[in-house]
């Protein structure tokens, strides 16, 4: 049994503490907004926020989550503090097919957290989940306008 906060509310999961955080999430759990991508950790799609800090969910085990708070797409989505953002990304039209949005919202919340007014050359290096759809634009976009900082360049 594993013990963890899952979006401000305590769970006790009975499941291997080797499973993959991202199957014990959509499987156990049933919060089925966080995404399986490539499954070694690099294209983002699995983004969640264990402590504040986005993680590859896909490569992190369910025992690295043991006693601690993790943040799916789905307690972001109730946040009040990611409004401006989840507003941005509505506004710039941001998702193509949509199916690596959830990590990209995940990043980039947690990437506006520890730099809330970054300029565009930090937007474009703090970017690093993969989109099928080449949105980056749009991406970027919308994290400057979330900022507060105005349009992309």
């Amino acid at each position: 049994m594993i013990k963890l906060t899952v979006n401000g509310e305590p769970r006790t999961l009975d499941a291997s503490p080797d499973m993959p955080l991202l199957w014990a999430i959509r499987d156990v759990l049933g919060l089925t907004g966080t995404k399986f991508g490539c499954g070694k950790g690099l294209c983002g799609s699995c983004t969640i926020h264990l402590q504040g800090r986005a993680v590859r969910s896909c490569v992190t085990p369910l025992a690295a989550a043991a006693g601690q708070s993790l943040t799916t797409i789905e307690g972001l989505m109730r946040d009040e503090d990611s409004r401006a953002l989840r507003e941005a990304w509505t506004e710039g039209d941001v998702p193509q097919c949509g199916y690596c949005q959830p990590g990209q919202l995940m990043s980039a919340a947690a990437f506006l957290r520890d730099n809330p007014k970054p300029s565009d050359e930090e937007i474009r290096a703090g970017t690093r989940n993969l989109c099928r759809c080449g949105t980056y634009q749009r991406i970027f976009g919308a994290i400057k306008r979330a900022s507060g900082q105005g349009e992309w360049i």
